[in-house]
Formats: structure tokens, sequence, C-alpha cells
């Protein structure tokens, strides 16, 4: 049997649905020296801003049971570099690349948008949730005003379709899918990381100089494949569902939930060849089960 493992996003079309998430994968130079990066359907780069931004105080990561605690802060060395390093080295492995684009205030945002329109990417991915932020992003991604008034401005600028992403740390998530549906994005990622807290209790004192970080990895996947399942209940756009997923049967479950691409992050800091890995999942997967076509499972979950 021929197996169909190709998605489309908003009129772009992925050989698979597995990308990596932004902030775990740099811009995939390091990760080039253990595999060929054109395997994975995309690379999310690691959030970049209109200015270099130096990043939180250290510590900035610390250990949790079934995850990690990060307050990195967006550390990135601005759109000069990115577009004169980072750009080029990517467009050498025939895959999809989506740039993470983060900011301290709409005008960031759409300045960012706006340098990236001529470039060669194929899509952006706005970060207005990362909770390791002290200031600008996380008042966008909690208020659903104001998450839909940010969508449409980056989206008079950005010639890329435009995925937003989703941050968990609200009362109802379904609400911030439709806000950014009504300011015209074409894709959602969700969910970011979570807020958590860890204090070390032999220094009685906070594990991360942030106090609190974003916590990921397999222990937020329920919560995860939960806000996805009820995302695409609430709205027709794709979504690219992201949470603790560490292999390919976890990436099925949010195939099933209703995501159409799925990002794997934290998994990749303890294997390198996690995101390859679930790739090559999926595709046991749907062999041992005589699934045809990857699109065949999204959304496939029975009542």
């Amino acid at each position: 049997m021929d197996y169909k493992t190709n998605v489309t996003l908003a009129g772009v079309e992925l050989k698979n649905p597995v990308m990596t998430a932004s902030g775990t994968f740099g811009s995939g130079a390091e990760y080039s020296e253990f595999y060929d990066l054109g395997v994975l359907g995309a690379v999310v780069t690691k959030g970049v801003a209109n200015v270099p931004w130096p990043g939180n105080p250290t510590p900035r990561i610390a250990e949790t049971k079934s995850g990690m605690l990060n307050a990195i802060g967006l550390q990135n060395p601005g759109m000069d570099v990115f577009i004169q390093r980072d750009i080029p080295f990517l467009q050498r492995f025939g895959t999809k690349i989506i740039v993470n684009v983060c900011g301290k205030t709409t005008e960031d945002y759409c300045e960012v948008v706006e340098r990236l329109a001529d470039q060669p990417v194929d899509l952006l991915e706005i970060n207005v949730s990362c909770p390791n932020v002290k200031e600008g992003g996380i008042a966008f991604g909690q208020k659903p005003e104001a998450l839909e008034a940010i969508t449409r401005e980056v989206k008079k600028y950005a010639r890329q379709p435009v995925i937003m992403k989703l941050s968990p740390n609200v009362t109802d998530i379904t609400e911030m899918a439709k806000a950014a549906e009504a300011g015209g994005a074409d894709v959602l990622s969700l969910i970011n990381t979570l807020t958590g807290m860890k204090i070390d209790i032999h220094r009685r004192a906070f594990a991360i100089a942030n106090k609190t970080g974003g916590l990921s990895g397999p222990a937020i996947k329920p919560v995860a494949v939960r806000m996805v399942y009820q995302v695409a209940q609430a709205v027709s756009l794709p979504i690219i569902g992201m949470g603790g997923i560490c292999n390919g049967e976890d990436a099925i479950e949010f195939l099933l939930a209703g995501a159409t691409a799925v990002s794997v992050g934290t998994a990749n800091f303890a294997n390198p060849f996690a995101a390859k890995e679930v790739v090559e999942g999926i595709l046991e997967y749907m062999e041992r089960y005589q699934v045809s076509d990857v699109r065949e499972l999204i959304g496939a979950v029975r009542d």
C-alpha cells in the first residue's frame, strides 16, 4: 500500500505532519548533525524579534517530574542575523520553514512580519502566549479582544499564512481560538507552556531566577490533548497540536483529537532524534492499522 503522509496548512503542503516546536530546536543547526532535517514536515525556528533580546537571568531551566520549567525569556539574535544566517541554512534541507515571531508591542510584531514578507519562508507563527516574558506577549495571549486585535494587525503586513500560537493559561481556550479566527488567523497552534514554579527546599529559594517559568513535557500532554479537541470543535481552522509529544503514538493522539499537524518540543532535549522518530512512528501506526492517508486520522476519535 502507498501510504500518504502529506498534510496541508493554509495552502502550504507538508510532506508529513511533524514539525519542531519553537524554542526547542534553535534553527536546526545542532540537530542537523544527527539526521537530515529534510525528513521533517517543517522546522519551526526559535522566536525572532526585531532586535536582539538577551533573555532572562540565570538559572533559567529546572527539571521537574515528567517535564521541565524554562524561563529563557526568548533570547534571540534579532532579525538581521536570522535573515543572513538561519534562513539560508534551513533552505538547504527542502523542508518547510516556519518562523516564530515574538515582540513586546504590536509594532514589534508587525515590523518582523513585514521584514519577512519577501523572505523564502512558508508560514509565520505568532507567539503571543509565552508565559516567561514579563511584558508584551502575555497580555495579548490572555485577553480575547487583544488577541483578535493583534491578529488582525499582523495580517495586514503578512504575505505568508499566519499561525497564532495560543496560551493555555486562560479560563476558556475556545474563546481565545474564536478570537484568533475572528482576527483572520489562518492556522492555530496549541498549547504553549503552562505557567509553573519550582522551589529548592534546601536553599529555600526559587529554582529559576524568574520565579515562574513555562512547564512543558509529558506532564502537560493530557491538558494539551483536551484543549486541541475543544478548539477543533469550536473553530474551522487547521490546528498544530503540541505538548509532551515524545513518540508516534503521542502524535496520533493529537491527530485523532483534531490536529492537522504536530510539533515536537521538549523531547528534543532528551533525545535529538525525537522528531525524526515521531515521523517514523506515525508511518508505523498507519501500516499497522492500514491507514492509507494520514488525513483520515484527523479528528477521527470516536464518541
